[in-house]
């Protein structure tokens, strides 16, 4: 086991909820990665009803159970297990390119002073918004950190940690703990990089519900609302997002955008202008600091 470990570059995390549909795909593009060292696959089973763990063992990876269900819960077991030097997240409807952790790999050899290598994402036979805003967030991601250094946003379906720098999941939180917060985290310990040119594809299927709920539900309430709510009372006060499990889906017909997709376009780049102006950190000090005060 010892001289396992010490072979090991990558341990790969996947959380997995349903999954048994997307998660054949993935496991296969992670297990024909061209990265000529030794890596392991892990696949957390988070309470799936479904035959997900038995997709994964068919696999040959490592199958573990989480029971607490979230994906900061999940990533955060199957982390407490690998034996790899780095630590990489990714999720189970997502495709990875084969030289995807071989690139991750040199991002890390650059200098022992980088704890992170993020990448960007892309979806899978999007809509024409869903198409747009990827190269939006991510190019303002790329841009920013290409000038001053500072990654501002990590997607957690694209992101490698050293093992030695990472400070685990905050399990109070639900959505987000295993991005922003952790990403906050990950800059006090050292050099996060981001990868433009390392994209992976992800399904498309948790935007099916279009612009306006996706913004305003899925963005501002489970996403930044409740990580908001939730680090500030330091505990679950809003819970996890509803799952959504389409089946495979196609891209719909291009149509004209109406105001409200015109409206939820607008406040995707609000956000994104607090992110890269400091004004939502800011936001967040001051609230928490009213909060806690004595």
């Amino acid at each position: 086991m010892d001289g396992l470990e010490d072979r090991l570059r990558f341990s790969v995390v996947v959380p997995a909820y349903n999954e048994s549909a997307y998660l054949g795909e993935t496991l296969e593009a992670l297990l024909a990665q061209d990265f000529p060292g030794s890596y392991e696959v892990i696949v957390v089973d988070n309470n799936s009803t479904d035959d997900t763990a038995a997709v994964a063992a068919g696999y040959g990876v490592r199958v573990v159970h989480e029971d607490d269900r979230g994906v900061c819960a999940a990533r955060q077991r199957g982390s407490s297990i690998a034996r790899g030097d780095i630590i990489v997240s990714t999720d189970a409807d997502t495709l990875q390119p084969r030289n995807w952790l071989r690139t991750i790999d040199a991002r890390f050899s650059e200098s022992e002073q980088v704890v992170a290598v993020a990448g960007p994402c892309r979806y899978q036979d999007p809509s024409w918004w869903a198409r747009a805003y990827p190269p939006l967030l991510f190019g303002s991601v790329a841009a920013v950190a290409a000038v001053t250094g500072y990654v501002f946003y990590v997607t957690a379906t694209n992101l490698a940690v050293r093992r030695s720098a990472f400070p685990g999941y905050d399990l109070n939180l639900t959505q987000g703990g295993d991005e922003i917060d952790l990403l906050r985290r990950l800059r006090r310990r050292g050099k996060v990089v981001f990868e433009r040119r390392n994209v992976v594809t992800t399904s498309a299927r948790r935007l099916q519900r279009g612009l306006v709920y996706t913004v305003l539900v899925s963005f501002f309430v489970y996403y930044l609302l409740a990580y908001l709510l939730n680090r500030v009372s330091a505990r679950r006060t809003l819970g996890n997002a509803p799952a959504i499990r389409y089946p495979r889906i196609r891209r719909p017909a291009l149509r004209r955008p109406g105001r409200s997709t015109l409206l939820g376009m607008t406040i995707i780049g609000l956000a994104l202008a607090s992110l890269v102006t400091g004004a939502g950190p800011a936001a967040f000090a001051s609230l928490s600091g009213f909060w806690n005060r004595p």
